[in-house]
């Protein structure tokens, strides 16, 4: 079997990794050509995921092309802003019955889409699977206990996703609402994002908790308005990603947000953390999208005015504190 892993990050390589041990041909490309180099001649990826060898099941190609041709699969590990381009790009070459799996976190920008809806307007027809969850590469490189989550509409794909990937270390669970897997990969990383900036600004546990707790509200709450189920939210790829996300230090989005709440500007935060943070795109598109459904996410509103340089962190904090009085399952459809 080979897998053809588009993207030469942490999760890519780490992933490269996982699948080669259990007996998987990988070909892994990326657009970085001087990353490629040097992992080529090194064996090693010391730019996003240091001391781990690359297992020797893992080649590293010299185009997408080569990447993806003859593949039974194909795993996007690209930004989520990016998976339009590199799929595309990737498809001409990609056998007819390979299917695809999408690892990114994130909402496109400009069409408001996740990345299913993404992958359906560029290859109808096209299987394909997401998987998501409480997953930092460089634990999962590390051989640390990991569960995860595989969504396909397609039960079949998800169960072959589900065979391919679980190992004794990384537990591979199956479902069908992929826009809810979906959803809650992406919108966590905005709260993640609050969760830095509320340290960053000296605040406590008890902080953290309000914004993880009314995070997954407002998560939850959007995901239904789109016709998720609601329960995704409190499962891996919800509560379960937005748990490891808010308190590690290994999330690019709540480093970010450390620094902002520390008072650097936003764009050189993003700077110094040196990856994509998924969670400031993804915090402008869910906010355009709440705002077009109609659906009061006043966290994400509040983030994303502070990492787009409009709102102070001190007074988005004051304009949530202030807010109206609720009853605390009104808005999650459950008061009776």
């Amino acid at each position: 079997m080979k897998a053809g892993i588009i993207g030469a990050g942490s999760w890519g390589t780490a992933l490269s990794n996982l699948l080669a041990g259990s007996g998987v041909r990988v070909c892994v490309w990326d657009v970085d050509q001087d990353l490629l180099d040097y992992i080529s001649r090194s064996r090693e990826n010391k730019k996003y995921l240091p001391g781990h060898r690359l297992h020797d099941l893992v080649e590293v190609a010299d185009s997408l092309k080569n990447c993806v041709k003859d593949a039974d699969f194909a795993v996007a590990a690209v930004p989520a802003q990016h998976f339009r381009s590199a799929a595309g790009a990737a498809l001409p070459d990609l056998r007819k019955d390979a299917f695809i799996v999408n690892v990114a976190k994130g909402i496109e920008i400009g069409s408001l889409q996740t990345i299913s809806r993404v992958c359906a307007e560029i290859a109808p027809g096209r299987v394909y699977a997401v998987l998501s969850g409480p997953s930092h590469a460089e634990e999962v490189a590390d051989g640390m206990p990991t569960t995860v989550t595989a969504a396909s509409a397609d039960p079949e794909a998800a169960e072959a996703v589900q065979n391919i990937f679980m190992t004794e270390r990384f537990r591979v669970y199956t479902q069908g609402d992929v826009l809810g897997v979906e959803l809650g990969g992406a919108l966590k990383n905005i709260i993640a994002l609050g969760a830095g900036i509320s340290d960053g600004m000296g605040y406590g546990d008890n902080t953290k908790a309000a914004l993880m707790t009314r995070g997954i509200s407002e998560m939850a709450r959007l995901g239904a308005r789109l016709g998720a189920r609601r329960e995704t939210f409190f499962g891996l790829s919800g509560i379960g990603d937005l748990i490891v996300t808010c308190t590690s230090m290994h999330s690019r989005n709540r480093r970010c947000g450390i620094m902002i709440g520390e008072g650097m500007p936003p764009k050189d935060a993003m700077a110094r953390v040196g990856m994509v943070v998924e969670g400031i795109p993804t915090a402008e598109a869910a906010s355009a999208l709440a705002g077009k459904l109609g659906v009061e996410m006043p966290i994400t509103e509040a983030i994303c005015r502070v990492v787009g340089g409009d709102m102070p962190p001190d007074e988005a904090l004051s304009a949530l504190m202030t807010r109206s009085k609720k009853h605390e399952q009104e808005d999650l459809g459950l008061r009776l």
